[in-house]
């Protein structure tokens, strides 16, 4: 893979990612975005912390959000050969949830427009309904017009990707 270090956030997810995600009393979408990728200092840190495990590194994670309780979402870069925004969009959460949220940024813009936040999809997965977001829907139109589809949808294809991710982020905790 040849990603370097950069920590700004590519053009569709930033734009996405400039909405007020609205919590609503607990009825909403419980999501913190970041203006920019989490540093490579501060993801290692995590990453060591969260798996207990001093031997990772967090360079297979570029972070850019977080729900309520310090869960964090990120890009996962785990195929080689592909740019930043052809990688999985992933959930790890601070009492230890793990999910794949979508297959790739085009894919999660529209996860996001469907009303899910990376907690929601996670906690509730494809059965739960939310209120579409109109911003979210022209952020995913903008970006990625071809690749509409539900919320349910996009978590059922990511799920079905990566079956063994909790096994495999389970695997390096200690």
């Amino acid at each position: 893979m040849t990603l370097d270090d950069n920590r700004q956030l590519p053009a569709a997810l930033a734009a996405a990612l400039a909405t007020d995600f609205d919590y609503d009393g607990g009825n909403g979408v419980d999501f913190e975005p970041y203006a920019t990728f989490l540093s490579a200092a501060d993801t290692t840190d995590w990453w060591q912390s969260w798996t207990g495990n001093a031997e990772l590194r967090g360079d297979d994670f570029r972070v850019f959000g977080q729900d309520g309780t310090g869960g964090y979402a990120a890009i996962w870069l785990v195929r080689a050969a592909l740019p930043l925004t052809d990688q999985p969009i992933v959930f790890l959460g601070s009492e230890g949830e793990t999910a794949v949220l979508a297959h790739d940024l085009d894919d999660f813009l529209w996860l996001l427009a469907a009303g899910f936040g990376p907690y929601e999809a996670t906690e509730y997965g494809p059965e739960w309904a939310p209120a579409p977001n109109p911003h979210l829907v022209a952020v995913a139109e903008r970006f990625a017009p071809d690749r509409r589809q539900p919320g349910a949808a996009v978590i059922e294809r990511a799920v079905a990707e990566y079956p063994d991710f909790g096994d495999r982020i389970m695997g390096l905790c200690h």
